[in-house]
């Protein structure tokens, strides 16, 4: 539903508009001159405004004037007899979305109404979109307090406003092309692109193309002349995703293009020259890869001007409290969900898992965990942290298992059981109601077993 104001000093013109509007679902209100429809907007919210240009005491252009500064998010759409389309059309360039010419079709109007709505919806969509992507690609936006993570802010800020080379080594799920971002985006060339390829992600004659781009018939199925990568991002920023996973011949071309700041595109004679801020990202030891062969020395060199370090998540637990409390928000957000907090027993799996996925894998589990908890409190159940988190939880190990010697699978259950009952109520300093939430099962159920297996607060046994 949207609401729609109509201007217009034809008071039959008018209701009969709106009559027909709100048949389609819209709200209206109607005003029969100038002054009375900017006094209604100052009172009120409108999606849309239809506004006649000839009306007492002010015209619809001084109408349109006031209501852009009273509410910018208002569009307005003009109506005009056919004499006056000259003044439509610079109503229009002065912001406008259409006009409608006197007299009218109801399915004329509602269509141009329909068009405008959706209009304005995409366009506050976008704009939505523009500025969460300023806000997430923000410096501060970056999330860590550790020592660590504050020398990944420092080298970033100091690099930003530079054309240099930025190398950006981290494993997988650190958050390298976050970094890559926020260095564009705090960058002297944060208005033009940033455009972003994976190198591992393409094969060699693809990945060469994709780069530099290629000619009309320059291989098979070439129909037509393509810019590669290097143009389109001409101004701006280059990101250059898996630099380490690049073929040998395609890094001598890339060499150039660093050294040069030009080259050919496949297929092509004409030399293209650009002015591109590169930054690679990689997590693979690229040293290493020299040794090998796999990676030419020259192009590590020019790659490697300012190397910014991402530390994987095992290295900065400090930081995890906060990374769990900007995802929740994230995901309460998204999902509608209303998550107050994260239990202490689950926050303790989740700052001593080893998170081989580092960020990217943590994320995954607290959207799961939202989405999974019953209530308003995340619990070690809804987490899922592979088996090492279960072992953690259960206190126990695989080789804590009884081992296959004939035992029968009720009698090794029974003693798993037994295991796990006595390890969880030591763990929780012999408090039988402590040692249930570890196991994450009722009191009850916590003593009823404990008393089956005959487990006295004195035995030593397991």
């Amino acid at each position: 539903m949207s609401w729609i104001l109509i201007a217009d000093d034809h008071k039959r013109t008018s209701e009969g508009l709106a009559l027909a509007l709100e048949a389609h679902g819209h709200s209206t209100r109607v005003a029969f001159d100038g002054d009375s429809a900017i006094e209604v907007v100052k009172g009120h919210f409108f999606d849309l405004l239809i506004v006649d240009i000839r009306m007492p005491k002010r015209n619809g252009m001084e109408v349109l004037e006031a209501v852009q500064a009273i509410s910018p998010e208002t569009v307005v759409m003009m109506m005009t007899a056919y004499g006056t389309i000259e003044l439509a059309v610079e109503a229009m360039q002065k912001g406008a979305v259409d006009f409608i010419t006197k007299p009218y079709s109801l399915e004329q109007i509602e269509l141009k109404v329909a068009r405008a709505l959706e209009g304005r919806r995409l366009h506050m969509e976008n704009e939505y979109l523009r500025q969460e992507q300023e806000l997430r690609y923000n410096l501060d936006e970056i999330i860590g307090d550790s020592q660590k993570m504050g020398a990944v802010y420092r080298t970033a800020q100091t690099v930003a406003p530079t054309n240099s080379t930025v190398l950006i080594l981290g494993e997988s799920g650190t958050g390298k092309e976050l970094v890559a971002r926020a260095v564009h985006k705090n960058s002297l060339r944060k208005e033009k692109p940033f455009i972003k390829i994976n190198c591992a992600s393409l094969a060699e004659g693809v990945l060469e193309s994709e780069l530099f781009g290629h000619e009309r018939g320059a291989f098979t199925n070439a129909v037509r002349q393509k810019p590669g990568r290097f143009e389109i991002a001409n101004g701006g920023t280059l990101f250059l995703d898996e630099i380490g996973d690049i073929p040998r011949s395609t890094q001598v071309k890339l060499l150039r293009v660093l050294q040069e700041q030009e080259f050919e595109r496949v297929g092509g004679t004409k030399t293209i020259g650009v002015d591109v801020r590169l930054i690679a990202a990689t997590n693979r030891n690229l040293l290493a890869l020299i040794e090998e062969g796999k990676f030419r020395e020259d192009l590590y060199y020019r790659l490697n001007v300012v190397p910014i370090e991402i530390p994987p998540l095992r290295e900065r637990r400090e930081d995890i409290p906060l990374l769990v409390a900007h995802f929740l928000l994230k995901y309460n957000a998204e999902t509608g969900k209303k998550i107050r907090e994260i239990h202490p027993d689950a926050m303790r799996l989740l700052s001593t898992y080893s998170w081989p996925g580092n960020v990217r894998e943590l994320e995954n589990a607290i959207e799961r965990a939202v989405v999974l908890a019953p209530d308003d409190v995340v619990t070690p159940e809804n987490l899922s942290l592979g088996q090492q988190s279960l072992r953690r939880r259960l206190n126990t190990a695989p080789s804590e298992i009884p081992p296959l010697d004939g035992t029968s699978l009720t009698e090794m259950v029974e003693a798993f059981e037994k295991r796990l009952l006595w390890n969880a109520y030591l763990k929780a300093h012999r408090v039988k109601a402590e040692a249930a939430k570890l196991l994450g099962i009722e009191r009850s159920t916590f003593r009823y077993k404990f008393d089956k297996h005959n487990l006295s607060e004195h035995d030593e046994s397991s």
